[in-house]
């Protein structure tokens, strides 16, 4: 697929993406890059006396595998400026090792961005995993380019 400019959107459109497992890497590695070495995240014995019976993985590693899946679509690869925020992070199920996500991703709304050159998008992004059963949601607000805005 070919980056799109802000134009090609529609409020309404609704992007699938590709699965990816969550594996003990991802969690041992993101404990290291994050410093967060909580030991439900780590800690296998110590997990399982918790209500989840076992690790769980960090809820910003799930959110950074949202937005890798969603960056893998490449819609935006060549045409995006900014990632302007994100609003109403939602943590609705524990993500854990072995686990399969992938996300959905809806265009809200299309803004002025006060420039002629690019616009926002306003994005609701879910994440599920392999049962459909929604692990995370959040809005994000998506600055990207308009055609002829990088002459």
């Amino acid at each position: 697929m070919h980056s799109r400019y802000f134009e090609d959107f529609r409020v309404g459109e609704e992007f699938v993406t590709k699965g990816r497992t969550l594996t003990d890497a991802d969690l041992v590695n993101f404990a290291g890059l994050s410093g967060n070495f909580n030991p439900i995240h780590v800690d296998e014995h110590f997990a399982a006396r918790t209500p989840f019976g076992r690790r769980v993985a960090h809820g910003l590693l799930t959110l950074s595998v949202l937005l890798g899946l969603w960056d893998r679509l490449g819609l935006v690869e060549d045409t995006v400026v900014a990632h302007v925020a994100m609003t109403d992070v939602r943590f609705r199920r524990p993500v854990f090792v072995g686990d399969s996500v992938y996300a959905r991703i809806r265009v809200l709304e299309k803004q002025d961005a006060g420039r002629p050159d690019r616009g926002v998008l306003v994005l609701e992004a879910k994440a599920f995993n392999q049962n459909d059963e929604e692990v995370l949601s959040c809005v994000n607000h998506l600055m990207v380019l308009k055609r002829g805005g990088r002459d």
